[in-house]
């Protein structure tokens, strides 16, 4: 199997058909806003292949000189689920990205959300940390949402390292009334995740 990039055509054809039902509504950023990252050369969108065949994908926010990259979203087509096709696409991307410091993601902490989903939650985090990640060592919250940072990266890579890194990527991007608002990095204990809000950059 193999990574491919994925062109913007192909991008907007796996968010409709894919995306937009693997993902909450509430986690999920816009195609424009994405796309618009793509543009700038900030995000790139990964495809596994097998064959021919698309069976996974990978998107990745990149900020030009920080040595990080911020896992956005890792699926599994549909028909092609619960054939470890996740564990593969995280050591080839550990392989592509193998010059960087790390590659670090936001999973939805199990507590706090929806009691039906906590369940899902907890599997989906204990897949990245059986997978090579680790806690980066505080969680955060995006639009009223709360994570736990994860990296599987350098060993010497700190908690104060990450967090700089972390905030850089949303507050580079992002007006400061609407960082200030929605973007809570990090998310320190006991406090809540202020009100949930849409993905908004202008």
């Amino acid at each position: 199997m193999k990574l491919i990039e994925l062109t913007a055509e192909q991008l907007s054809a796996l968010y409709e058909s894919e995306l937009k039902a693997a993902f909450p509504p509430q986690e999920l950023k816009p195609l424009k806003a994405i796309l618009n990252l793509m543009a700038e050369k900030k995000y790139q969108a990964l495809g596994l292949y097998d064959g021919d065949e698309l069976v996974g994908y990978a998107l990745l926010w990149l900020e030009p000189g920080i040595p990080f990259a911020l896992l956005d979203y890792l699926g599994t087509i549909e028909g092609r689920r619960s054939q470890g096709l996740g564990t593969i696409m995280l050591d080839l991307l550990a392989g592509y990205y193998k010059d960087y410091r790390g590659i670090f993601g936001e999973a939805e902490a199990p507590e706090g959300g929806s009691p039906e989903g906590e369940e899902l939650r907890r599997r989906r985090l204990g897949f990245y940390l059986r997978n090579g990640f680790r806690y980066g060592g505080y969680d955060c919250a995006l639009f009223g949402v709360h994570y736990q940072t994860l990296i599987r990266g350098r060993e010497d890579v700190t908690p104060g390292e990450l967090l700089a890194v972390h905030q850089k990527i949303y507050s580079g991007h992002m007006p400061k009334q609407v960082y200030d608002r929605f973007i809570q990095i990090p998310l320190l204990p006991g406090q809540r995740p202020n009100s949930m809000g849409d993905w908004v950059e202008e």
